[in-house]
């Protein structure tokens, strides 16, 4: 009974859920040259739901929804710089597929190359260390016929 509860509280979840949204129709502009730059620009913007594609790229509601908003700036005589603008104005530096280099994206920008430089290091620090600790003082006259003793022994036997 309970089984059945379950799953007839599921299938009206199911059915109550809204329907997913329509694609968004790109309509490319009618100027050629205009379109070329909107393609430019949506090359240049992250999609913000996808976040590792570009929203010429992505097929997400958004993207399309962003690319259209491109388009509508461009067609209005915004030059890229101002749509660029734009964009940063409402969605923040995250949307740019290349962010400035200021204060605020340093580490985004030199992080990686920190690590490399703290890795190159770390290896060099273990490689010196290890160096040093291998080198061995030579045996001893007394240690030396010990030892061959011990290695007779061995064969010995």
């Amino acid at each position: 009974m309970k089984r059945a509860a379950l799953i007839l509280t599921a299938l009206i979840l199911m059915a109550s859920a809204p329907p997913p949204p329509a694609p968004v129709e790109d309509r490319p502009l009618a100027d050629p040259a205009q379109e070329a730059r909107a393609q430019a620009i949506h090359e240049s913007l992250r999609c913000v739901v996808c976040q590792n594609e570009s929203i010429a790229e992505s097929g997400a509601v958004l993207a399309a929804d962003l690319r259209q908003v491109v388009r509508e700036r461009v067609s209005a005589g915004d030059s890229d710089e101002e749509v660029r603008a734009f964009m940063v104005e409402r969605y923040g530096d995250f949307v740019l597929l290349k962010p400035p280099f200021e204060a605020a994206t340093w580490l985004l920008w030199l992080g990686p190359f920190a690590v490399v430089l703290i890795g190159a290091g770390a290896v060099f620090a273990y490689l010196r260390r290890r160096r040093s600790a291998g080198e061995a003082t030579p045996l001893t006259r007394e240690e030396q016929a010990r030892l061959d003793a011990l290695l007779a022994e061995e064969d010995e036997a």
